[in-house]
């Protein structure tokens, strides 16, 4: 559950635009649905209002439903404006019908993810899925709309929960100073707050407020239902007027208009425990549903270019990093331009280089390459999308729900008819530097907490007797009592090419796409030579500036004629439209095999890199991550190699080079090739580009050797701005992933803290005590290494009560077999959800990637649900007692001391 902000609200590009300013969302006659001409997708509307997608994606047997509610922050009760971000934590407690419990449980039971997010227009609740669960989903669904409960004991319990994710995000000076333009900017407007909410606004929330909010506007002709994925269209539109059909529609309240005051430009400045520091521009936007906004969206995409005055502000060493960003909203949005610089550089001097940028831009216009550069790049990702079901899926709920448009096609439709005229207007209306709100943030150990944070999350009062262990509701008993294997869709073909390439190819006719992943194996802390640490990190910021044959220009100008997405490197990757397959295949071998390597980008990188270390290494992130690393592994092991500013700065580029061609070997590559594109025309393709490759005398080792388990250990990092603490407890395991054990590991960790609230560590650390907002545990099982973690956030004085329930959990878990029922869950959750492992292109790419140098089979995931169905509680008993040591963890904590731990 969380507040979105600064990020797409699709997940992948933000498709196009709204035309109309203003209008209401579009509405098809009710009960008449409208098909695509190839019949896979069903758009209708119901009676009661409900507005319905349903899209046939049979890409895995996978289903994600998406409901919004049209209804934000902007809508909130004046003088609250958390409402909706509180009423969307309410969603996730008791209905008529069904409890919060029950909803967790079904949730673990089904292999099923969920979430929520609130924005200042929408609040949204998603689910992905087993399509086979399709009816719980909507069941699910359904009650929440007309029966969500909101009592005083369920307010009371969450509201200190939603306290503990206040704390953490103030924490955050990026957020603190985003909240005060968002205010600056909208001042007396209904964006002038942001949807996260604060304490005193929680502290005066009566259940009663939310109860009325939810009436209020979570209605059916105020919510729009996307479900897409390995679903009958119309069977499921069958369903959904059963259970949706009839809830009664009812009268909304009149929406505010949004009437902007006149904005002065200003400059703020605070500090960050970054590493490094920033300008950030921030400035009024057209909303989703402006005729401006695909116009904005399209400069947005030249400003982000490679090729842009922007872009070349980092790839020439002025600053680290430069971007451009939105934050949308249906009326308006905020529009964000960022450079970063190295702790001790030149703040003055970043903002003006950034600064020029713009100038330039408002003066001369932008160029109009890079727009149609820009426009090819928005209007592919129609087909991306469809290479996963989600993406497809937030696509149309962004197209209706925030744009005010019919379909994302129509989105497509706008960015189709923007213009170069239309992107320079639109920058020079927006981007004014009069109009803007400047912040810049300067790395600074020294900071303070923010002024409203003390006593945040202090109650315990936010706990619950909430069982995982009750009986489900009638609608999901009968279907979820029955475990069964799951469908496995993969069928890939695997070769090794003459020089010792590992090519998989799996064909996917889903999308007119195709999507490549490679991996070199290797392990720089065992291959950099002494003196050099730091030499392939400078090598991987090397792929950007081109090759032998394209300088940095021409090689991205290529990438762009493609509508290609590219990243070389020792993990390099590839994703292009089927038509460009060949080209950018030739393209990405010749980045990877080829990188130009000038004099003077190796400069820039390496200079860039050793500013980059000189603040980082001072941070509290970075220090954080050290000392775990430092109590996990033995003093002068390989894994306790770290590049610093002085080794960075004594490279020279032979010896970047040199690492190249050690390390880059064809008998250590695995390419995996996914999508719209036959294995005997992707072995045709990798062999022509690749296949030239050889590999130059024996293979080095890059498995590094087993260590010994670490002992217990305790370091505070302090961190002066954070108000919570945030917490590691680890240690090394003697486990590996040939060792079946890890099986048993696994599945009593999905029992421990692995299966979000339907776990032990959640339910015991939040639910009963309201010590956490949240906390969970994990594995991370490799070749040679493994470590076992748990990680939560809390106050202070919390540290202590919630270190002494992990142990106790822990200790039970290695003290006595897990309950039947538990066992029951975790073996639902771990087999149901494989199909959600790999659902997409990248997730079976990366998926197939990794088995394969990894040495386990290309169906690992089957492999592991055997083991499942067949392990006993004794079994994950003696696992946890046998590798799961509580007195060797080791311990680092970042904010305030907690005193105890």
């Amino acid at each position: 559950m969380d507040v979105r902000r600064l990020k797409p609200l699709a997940c992948g590009v933000l498709l196009g635009l709204s035309a109309v300013s203003g209008l209401a969302m579009a509405e098809t006659a009710p009960a008449s649905a409208v098909h695509a001409p190839a019949s896979s997708t069903l758009q209708t509307t119901l009676d009661n209002g409900l507005r319905v997608v349903i899209v046939h994606d049979p890409l895995a047997p996978t289903v994600t439903t998406q409901i919004t509610y049209q209804v934000g922050s902007y809508q909130a009760p004046a003088g609250f404006p958390g409402s909706a971000h509180a009423l969307e934590h309410m969603m996730f407690r008791d209905s008529a019908g069904m409890t919060g419990a029950q909803l967790n449980q079904m949730t673990g039971k089904m292999g099923a993810q969920n979430n929520a997010f609130t924005t200042n227009d929408a609040t949204q609740y998603y689910f992905v899925a087993p399509a086979a669960y399709l009816d719980i989903l909507l069941h699910i669904e359904a009650t929440r709309m007309q029966g969500l409960l909101v009592t005083d004991k369920d307010w009371a319990a969450e509201r200190g929960a939603i306290e503990q994710e206040v704390s953490r995000d103030i924490s955050s000076p990026d957020y603190l100073a985003f909240q005060k333009a968002e205010a600056s900017l909208f001042k007396g407007t209904g964006y002038e707050n942001d949807a996260l909410g604060s304490r005193p606004t929680f502290d005066a929330t009566k259940a009663s407020l939310l109860r009325d909010f939810h009436k209020t506007w979570y209605a059916p002709n105020n919510a729009i239902l996307v479900v897409v994925g390995d679903v009958d269209p119309q069977t499921t539109l069958g369903k959904i007027k059963q259970l949706f059909g009839t809830i009664p529609k009812q009268a909304l309240p009149q929406r505010a208009p949004l009437k902007l005051q006149p904005f002065k430009a200003r400059t703020v400045q605070s500090t960050t425990p970054q590493g490094t520091g920033s300008i950030q521009a921030l400035f009024r936007a057209p909303g989703l549903k402006s005729k401006d906004a695909a116009a904005f969206q399209v400069l947005l995409d030249v400003l982000n270019n490679p090729r842009s005055s922007l872009s070349a502000l980092a790839a020439q060493g002025k600053v680290l990093a430069a971007g451009a960003q939105l934050q949308p909203f249906t009326e308006a949005g905020i529009g964000l331009v960022e450079v970063d610089f190295a702790k001790g550089a030149d703040p003055v001097q970043a903002r003006a280089d950034m600064d020029g940028v713009l100038a330039e831009v408002l003066k001369n216009g932008v160029s109009p390459e890079l727009v149609e550069a820009a426009k090819r790049s928005e209007l592919a990702q129609k087909e991306f999308n469809k290479t996963s079901a989600v993406t497809l899926a937030s696509a149309w709920s962004q197209a209706l729900a925030w744009q005010g448009l019919k379909s994302p096609d129509e989105a497509s439709d706008l960015i189709h008819a923007v213009t170069v005229d239309d992107v320079n207007r639109v920058a020079r209306e927006w981007l004014q530097p009069d109009q803007r709100y400047t912040v810049v943030l300067t790395p600074d150990p020294n900071g303070k907490r923010p002024p409203d944070s003390s006593g945040f999350g202090g109650s315990e009062s936010f706990g619950g007797d909430n069982k995982l262990d009750g009986p489900l509701p009638e609608w999901a008993a009968r279907s979820l009592g029955q475990l069964s294997m799951p469908h496995w869709t993969l069928a890939p073909t695997r070769t090794v090419l003459p020089n010792g390439i590992t090519l998989i190819v799996q064909p996917e006719t889903i999308s007119k796409t195709v999507s490549v992943f490679g991996h070199i194996d290797g392990d720089e802390h065992l291959q950099e030579p002494v003196g050099k640490d730091g030499v392939g990190r400078v090598l991987n910021g090397m792929f950007d500036y081109g090759t032998t044959g394209l300088d940095r220009e021409a090689f991205h100008k290529a990438l762009d004629a493609l509508a290609a997405q590219e990243r070389g490197g020792a993990d390099f990757s590839l994703e292009v439209p089927s038509e460009g397959f060949d080209k950018g295949l030739q393209l990405l071998a010749d980045n990877v095999l080829h990188p130009a390597m000038p004099e003077s980008a190796f400069q820039v990188q390496q200079q860039s890199l050793a500013r980059e270390l000189a603040g980082a290494m001072q941070s509290p992130n970075y220090k954080t991550m050290h000392a775990l690393w430092k109590g996990l592994l033995p003093a002068g092991d390989p894994g306790l190699r770290e590049a610093t500013p002085a080794t960075v700065s004594s490279l020279k580029l032979d010896d970047v080079k040199a690492y190249h061609a050690q390390t880059f070997r064809p008998d250590l590559t695995t390419i995996v090739v996914v999508g719209d594109v036959s294995p005997a025309s992707a072995a045709k393709a990798v062999g022509q580009y690749f296949g030239q490759w050889q590999a130059k005398g024996p293979k080095p080792e890059v498995t590094p050797r087993p260590v010994p388990v670490n002992p217990a250990g305790f370091t505070l990092i302090a961190n002066p701005y954070a108000a919570q603490d945030t917490v590691f407890l680890a240690q090394s395991l003697q486990m590996n992933l040939a060792n079946p054990d890890r099986y048993a590991l696994q599945l009593g960790n999905e029992v421990l803290g692995g299966n979000g609230f339907a776990s032990r560590l959640m339910t015991d650390i939040r639910v009963r005590h309201g010590y956490a907002y949240g906390a969970d545990s994990g594995l991370q099982i490799q070749k040679s290494r493994s470590i076992f973690y748990v990680t939560y956030g809390s106050d202070p004085s919390k540290v202590g009560p919630v270190d002494a329930l992990v142990r106790q959990n822990l200790e039970k878990m290695r003290s006595t077999p897990v309950e039947a029922h538990e066992l029951e869950n975790a073996r639902q959750a771990q087999i149901r959800s494989i199909p959600l492992s790999v659902s997409s292109f990248r997730s079976i790419g990366s998926s197939l990637l990794r088995w394969s140098y990894n040495g386990e089979p290309l169906d690992q995931p089957m492999v592991a649900a055997r083991h499942y169905l067949s392990l006993t509680a004794p079994q994950v008993q003696a696992a946890f007692k046998r590798y799961i040591l509580p007195q060797h963890l080791t311990q680092v904590v970042q904010g305030p001391d907690p005193v105890k731990h």
